[in-house]
């Protein structure tokens, strides 16, 4: 199964876990897995139509995942939702 890593300011949703493993072949079948197993993580990463937010990235095996919530997923991959980060 693949391996979804938390960032800091989501893991209060999946009781402090850093690193949780899920089913899913696309990066939304991994999210909506999450989202069954730890609610309120699909408002925290996707806008209202289901779209996952701007400010959020999705790193599939170390590679940003351009097609988003499509992107393809392999049993052994490791999956990683980042927000955005500013400053100056």
């Amino acid at each position: 199964m693949p391996v979804v890593w938390v960032p800091a300011l989501l893991r209060p949703l999946t009781q402090g876990r850093e690193q949780l493993q899920v089913s899913g072949r696309t990066v939304r079948q991994v999210f909506e897995s999450l989202n069954l197993e730890y609610p309120g993580l699909a408002e925290r990463l996707c806008d209202d139509q289901g779209r996952l937010r701007p400010e959020i990235a999705v790193v599939v095996d170390g590679e940003t995942a351009i097609e988003g919530l499509r992107a393809a997923v392999g049993s052994d991959s490791e999956v990683t939702f980042l927000p955005a980060l500013s400053g100056g």
